[in-house]
């Protein structure tokens, strides 16, 4: 049974960081693997992706400069540190893998995390 499984989220104060974990059991993805969030009554948004070697990451707008994703293959675990954390940010992290399609659009992954909260106060 493929299972991806998220950690890391919490309650911070903006200014503040987080490293979120997603590690996959049943398989080895080899491909990309991305992380979304949704906030209350909003769609889910991509947030970052990452392909297999590393090398290759990309991110929304909103968390460039902020957000680094990361993997570490050999721990089939992919890493979303997020440094000055922003009220906005708030919202429940998923991590994704498996993308059948352009990495960037939700509907394209075939597995799915069950998500963790991250809230940032002001």
């Amino acid at each position: 049974q493929v299972q991806l499984v998220e950690s890391g989220g919490g309650l911070v104060q903006a200014g503040e960081s987080l490293r979120l974990s997603c590690t996959a059991s049943g398989r080895t993805f080899s491909s990309y693997m991305g992380w979304f969030r949704q906030a209350p009554g909003k769609e889910r948004e991509f947030v970052a992706a990452i392909g297999w070697s590393g090398r290759s990451t990309n991110y929304a707008d909103s968390v460039k400069g902020r957000f680094t994703i990361s993997r570490d293959n050999a721990k089939d675990t992919v890493y979303l540190e997020m440094n000055s954390l922003k009220p906005e940010d708030t919202a429940v992290y998923y991590c994704a893998a498996d993308p059948r399609g352009l990495y960037y659009h939700s509907h394209v992954y075939r597995y799915w995390g069950q998500g963790t909260q991250v809230t940032v106060s002001t």
